[in-house]
């Protein structure tokens, strides 16, 4: 799983999270949805941007920057993509931007051509490995620039603390267990549900949410069916919340997949930015 979208997922998941991270809690319950947007006639994606509901367009809107590799382009690409943005946007009321670093090594060397955008209150940059672990949400973004054996520790003290407000245990625990999953990528998802002391996947929201969903639409199916069909049902949620109601033809795909597929598929969906790559890899599996 690539760097970018495993920190993406993390606030399509939590957008709560982001906020925390910047030390603007109160726009946390605004509703902003995040999201990856194209630009048209040219080749720049704008990958992470948080936008504020319709009615409330007067919020800033918020560019996310996730640089956990050398690119000495960078601010290049970001404040032109950014003003690109603006120039197709142009009923824009505020913006800010957010650049992500997990430590200072990573920032371009050469900064002097863009020294007012960095100099600006609106642009702001954050180092992981500097930040006080004040938080559970911040402390849990922090796994990801962690030694393994410490973010270990760390992530068994983290399922003992209490979810930062509007989240579940089970989606913080999801949210830590996914983590895990990418830094030790060697290890099966239930080898690290053991290694983390979560028995076989039943506090994650995966389990939970496919027991529930199973229970209910295949009982006299027996359990193994239903939470099939449970973990079904929460991809469709899953990916209905990233690109929008999904078609007819792609939704009887994912039907008609083996469960062995569908565990692929949980797994794939993370890295995917538009509905082109769930149509590739669909494509490619059924």
């Amino acid at each position: 799983m690539k760097t970018d979208s495993l920190w993406y997922y993390l606030f399509q998941t939590a957008p709560a999270l982001f906020f925390d991270l910047i030390g603007q809690t109160s726009l946390a319950s605004v509703g902003y949805e995040f999201r990856s947007i194209e630009l048209k006639q040219t080749a720049f994606r704008v990958d992470g941007v948080f936008l504020p509901p319709a009615e409330s367009s007067l919020q800033p809107l918020f560019f996310v920057e996730i640089q956990f590799q050398r690119d000495p382009y960078l601010y290049h690409r970001l404040f032109a993509e950014l003003s690109l943005y603006l120039e197709q946007y142009p009923l824009t009321e505020d913006w800010q931007a957010v650049i992500i670093f997990p430590h200072r090594k990573l920032e371009p060397e050469r900064t002097y051509l863009h020294r007012s955008f960095l100099a600006s209150p609106q642009v702001q940059r954050i180092y992981l490995n500097e930040l006080e672990p004040s938080t559970v949400s911040i402390a849990l973004m922090q796994l990801m620039v962690q030694p393994p054996q410490q973010a270990t520790e760390r992530a068994v003290e983290l399922l003992q603390q209490t979810p930062p407000s509007g989240m579940s245990l089970a989606t913080l625990t999801e949210l830590i267990e996914t983590i895990m999953v990418y830094k030790f990528p060697h290890l099966s998802r239930q080898e690290i549900a053991i290694m983390l002391g979560i028995s076989e996947l039943r506090q994650t929201r995966v389990f939970q949410e496919g027991l529930e969903q199973g229970l209910e639409q295949g009982l006299e199916q027996g359990l193994e069916q239903g939470l099939e069909q449970g973990e079904r049902s929460l991809i469709l949620r899953q990916l209905n919340r990233r690109f929008g109601e999904l078609p007819d033809n792609l939704r009887g795909s994912i039907a008609t997949l083996p469960l062995a597929e569908i565990e692929n598929l949980a797994e794939a969906l993370l890295d995917f930015t538009t509905l082109a790559d769930l149509q590739t890899w669909l494509a490619q599996h059924s």
